[in-house]
């Protein structure tokens, strides 16, 4: 089966009963940019705490909302002929824990940075990294890094169009002029593209390969936008399944920390998700839960969202069992290949919901100036490690590092590649290592 196939060939031992989803799985988990997921936090750098999600339970809430979509697709449409198409368990596992492997130290906040820093050399995007990671860096085989099935990297495939073509035309990474003295980073004109990165175009071949000269154009192609970066239009349906899971981890999740950690107000939560935009969930409540909420479904709902732990918890838990059994799938008939023909979504009333969650928790906290500040901070840290390490790298990186730096047929890459890789901690002490007069010693690990 061509869906089966791998990069680098690999015979699995007759002994070994498991799947090839299950293999992936194992590879992903096993991986090493997957263990550093553990110290990437989620929004930001909180502090010791036992209770805000790092990227890596993050990754590991999407992996399990990803796998009950799928278990609620098969139950709600058992006849439909996507079903067929749904990927199982493990491999639904393998794509959703690599979502965010290719996110660099402070997010999506480091992720502006490098793509500054990488203006002149094919630029820098998150979910390009992760599919780098996986075709290239991880050293599960010679020269295929975790050599996943082509199945699951179709699912791993964001977003379809090359960083060449998604970048606006007018859009160049660069620092804000007119400043006095000190550089500081235009976040705006440094936003990279939705895009796989330039450097990985042989894997997207061998990955579309299977598909037929007219679906593969499609697939690749993009909405223009003045001004702006351009906008990728597909995904497959691994990928859908994904994405929402995402989604509705991003703002269900995301809001139970934000209200934990008491970074949002009732007045601010009722100012962005009104009576209106709740209206699937209120009718839920309506109907699972008669009387438990008292005349006014929307008031009782906020009061409890707002009271204690457990109360929230049970509140958080009534949205998820609302939104994930209201799955269904759309269907783009201009393909004819089922894999990227179907789509999973949610009903518009559901979706709105999540959006309008997504949307709370990015203005009133990311937005908000006490993030925003640590954002920069973070920014601003990467770039300097950035430009140090690539000012001399033999002096600079670490010998296995330097190595791959001088092997490379790109070697800027490579320094991008160690700089993505560090969790927020490692950057932080490298930072200080080289720019904090008291800190530092010839016998810290590198």
């Amino acid at each position: 089966m061509v869906w089966g196939d791998r990069r680098e060939a690999w015979q699995q031992r007759s002994f070994d009963a498991r799947t090839p989803g299950d293999v992936d799985y194992a590879r992903v988990i096993h991986s090493a940019s997957f263990r550093r997921l553990q110290g990437k936090t989620q929004i930001l750098n909180l502090g010791d705490s036992d209770f805000y999600r790092t990227r890596l339970t993050h990754s590991l809430e999407v992996a399990q909302i990803a796998v009950g979509l799928t278990i609620q697709l098969r139950h709600n449409l058992p006849s439909h002929k996507a079903i067929a198409y749904l990927p199982e368990r493990s491999m639904m596992q393998a794509i959703a824990c690599t979502h965010d492997l290719g996110h660099p130290p402070f997010g999506h906040g480091g992720e502006v940075a490098l793509n500054y820093c990488m203006r002149d050399a094919g630029g820098f995007e998150g979910n390009g990294q992760t599919l780098r990671i996986l075709a290239k860096l991880e050293k599960m085989s010679k020269a295929a890094g975790s050599n996943l099935t082509r199945e699951t990297m179709l699912g791993v495939l964001k977003y379809p169009v090359s960083y060449g073509k998604a970048k606006g035309q007018n859009k160049r990474p660069a620092l804000l002029e007119n400043t006095s003295g000190t550089p500081i980073l235009d976040r705006k004109a440094s936003k990279p593209p939705k895009c796989y990165l330039d450097c990985e175009q042989d894997v997207v071949d061998w990955l579309l390969d299977p598909f037929d000269p007219a679906d593969r154009a499609e697939f690749q192609l993009f909405n223009e936008v003045p001004g702006k970066h351009q906008e990728p239009r597909h995904k497959s349906f691994a990928c859908s399944l994904m994405d929402l899971a995402d989604d509705i981890s991003f703002g269900i999740h995301d809001l139970e920390d934000v209200l934990a950690l008491r970074l949002i107000t009732r007045e601010a939560l009722e100012k962005h998700v009104t009576p209106q935009d709740c209206t699937a969930l209120l009718d839920y409540l309506n109907s699972e839960y008669p009387g438990q909420y008292g005349n006014d479904v929307y008031a009782g709902f906020i009061d409890r969202l707002f009271g204690d732990g457990n109360e929230r918890k049970h509140q958080i838990n009534r949205v998820l069992n609302m939104v994930i059994p209201s799955v269904t799938i759309s269907e783009k008939e201009i393909f004819a290949e089922p894999r990227i023909r179907y789509q999973a979504v949610l009903p518009a009333p559901v979706m709105d919901f999540v959006i309008t969650i997504k949307n709370l928790v990015r203005e009133e906290v990311v937005y908000s100036p006490s993030v925003q500040h640590l954002e920069f901070k973070g920014q601003m840290m990467v770039i300097a490690v950035f430009e140090v390490m690539r000012s001399d790298p033999e002096k600079f990186l670490p010998s296995d590092a330097y190595g791959r730096y001088n092997e490379a047929g790109d070697p800027i890459r490579q320094i991008c590649d160690y700089v993505a890789g560090m969790t927020d901690g490692h950057l932080l002490r490298t930072y200080d290592r080289l720019f904090s007069p008291r800190m530092g010693s010839v016998f810290d690990k590198l």
